[in-house]
């Protein structure tokens, strides 16, 4: 497994599983399942509304808790200090965790100061029960405003990025600035299955489009977490580290045009 070094100097995992519509006990038996596997980053959130769901399979693995990376996010309606530190204990019980590897802001929202925010990240931090902080769906306005605040060190930002919205200028200022940078909808929802480019560039190294699309984050430098329920599509996901796509073929797949934005709530920022 490749890891991301973060600015602390930890090691995040590149390939994660996401949990995003994932409930109950089909949750339950699919982090499991992962776990198997080998997987050992887990994203998730409160808007998930599955947090017991992935602590069940986290409370019962033979796992070393210190081999794990567990992410989850405060959604945009607890931003404020007492909802963020309520949100945080609420997470770490279901979760059945001692501390969270990475927290995240899940969307901005004017509503609040996001100096309010970071400063009550930077008290869990403090307390030592989240090790790390992030946000989510930040633009490079976001961050500029939240790196000015220095209330506490960003070290991620999980936005959607995949191959039909390569979002360079975004990863490029985060990585001038050691924030590591997290892909979700890596798959398009299942879009890219079955996509022309895709498949074509993975059937020269035998692979599927799924992966090629995978591979060409990780060499891009960005972290994954695309969802699988099921254990075939968990192991095929882990599929992606021992090749590797030519300079040739990441620049066909880096000049591709299509922009397409899976998730484009009413609360979603752009800046292109």
């Amino acid at each position: 497994m490749l890891h991301a070094t973060l600015s602390s100097g930890a090691g995040m995992p590149m390939l994660g599983m996401g949990t995003y519509q994932l409930r109950d006990a089909a949750c339950t038996r699919a982090v499991s399942e992962a776990l198997d596997l080998g997987y050992r980053h887990f994203d998730t959130a409160a808007m998930y509304g599955n947090h017991t769901a992935v602590g069940a399979a986290l409370g019962e693995t033979k796992v070393p808790r210190e081999q794990l990376f567990v992410t989850t996010k405060v959604w945009r309606d607890s931003l404020k200090r007492k909802d963020v530190l309520k949100s945080c204990d609420e997470a770490l019980r279901d979760l059945r965790c001692a501390y969270l590897d990475l927290y995240l802001i899940h969307w901005p929202n004017n509503a609040v100061p996001l100096a309010e925010t970071l400063g009550a990240f930077a008290e869990l931090l403090d307390a030592g029960k989240i090790r790390h902080a992030g946000v989510s769906n930040f633009t490079v306005k976001r961050l500029r405003e939240a790196l000015a605040l220095n209330a506490c060190p960003i070290v991620c930002n999980q936005v959607e990025y995949h191959v039909h919205l390569n979002q360079e200028a975004l990863r490029a200022f985060c990585a001038e600035r050691g924030i590591a940078v997290t892909a979700y909808c890596p798959l398009g929802k299942g879009r890219w299955h079955d996509d022309a480019l895709l498949s074509e560039i993975g059937r020269a190294h035998g692979k599927s489009a799924a992966q090629t699309a995978l591979r060409w984050l990780l060499q891009k430098g960005i972290a994954a977490i695309p969802k699988a329920g099921s254990r075939e599509h968990l192991a095929a996901n882990l599929d992606v580290f021992e090749w590797s796509l030519s300079a040739a073929e990441m620049g066909r797949l880096d000049l591709e045009p299509a922009r397409e934005r899976l998730i484009d709530w009413d609360v979603a920022e752009f800046e292109d």
